[in-house]
């Protein structure tokens, strides 16, 4: 028996990693947090799954599940949205697991980042604009943040800033962050990334708060950074010609032209 901990994605029921979608459809058994988790991925759950919505559960009662789980000798589908590495609340259920001696496997899936990126059609990182993504959040009920873990800190760095979980906190982050990346800095915010419903505002740290309404909460990103504005950026030296690298030589007297290296070994 094992608990597969599987990223379920973004929103968009396509966007689910082939493993994803295997071990679902092997497990007798599927957690999932039904408050993100699209219902079209349950169907993938083999006939006569035991299929529990874990978004009214205390983490004692999702424990309690997979223990008596765990006893029927039942492998668990456990799904969460986007990638289980950010804010999945995965760890705590890890933590007690291993106390339990109760095996399990993680399945990366689509962040929502990723998705958010890719309905604005852009890269994060461009050469000579900015080279770092930082994925941070501001305060919440839930979870406060590390002392040095501010908005202002990471704004020094001048990094693009995929800002989960805060919406609410509008405000809060226009007033952190212009200062440093001043009033005309270009935002993004994509809600409900790649679901059917999705909807993306575009403004500056000057007007964004302005182009929001109230309809917008929870599965909200804001992104931060002059990168979503560039055109006058670098072009990448991989494809640069001249440029010596190792499956395109630029002489006899590379380091990559040997045969060995020339045949892709």
């Amino acid at each position: 028996m094992k608990v597969h901990f599987i990223g379920a994605g973004p929103g968009a029921p396509d966007l689910l990693t082939l493993r994803g979608r295997d071990l679902i459809a092997a497990c007798p058994v599927c957690l999932y947090a039904g408050s993100l988790v699209p219902e079209q991925i349950l169907e993938h759950c083999p006939e006569g799954a035991r299929i529990i919505n874990t978004a009214p559960l205390s983490l004692d009662e999702i424990m309690q599940e997979i223990q008596a789980a765990h006893t029927e000798g039942c492998d668990v589908a456990r799904l969460h949205s986007g990638d289980l590495s950010v804010w999945s609340a995965m760890g705590e259920q890890l933590r007690r697991l291993r106390e339990l001696d109760i095996p399990y496997s993680v399945t990366p899936g689509v962040p929502s980042f990723a998705a958010a990126a890719a309905t604005l059609g852009q890269e994060l990182t461009l050469p000579g604009v900015a080279q770092s993504v930082v994925l941070t959040r501001t305060p919440g009920r839930a979870s406060a943040m590390p002392e040095d873990e501010t908005l202002a800190n990471f704004a020094r760095t001048g990094a693009t800033l995929a800002i989960h979980l805060s919406i609410h906190n509008l405000a809060q982050v226009v007033e952190s962050l212009t200062p440093h990346y001043g009033e005309a800095c270009p935002v993004a915010i994509v809600w409900r990334a790649s679901w059917p419903d999705e909807h993306v505002v575009r403004g500056r740290l000057s007007t964004v708060e302005s182009l929001i309404n109230n309809t917008l909460q929870r599965t909200a990103l804001i992104l931060v950074g002059p990168v979503l504005e560039s055109e006058d950026f670098q072009e990448s030296s991989l494809y640069a010609v001249g440029y010596d690298r190792r499956f395109r030589p630029q002489s006899a007297d590379s380091p990559f032209a040997s045969s060995d290296e020339e045949g892709g070994a």
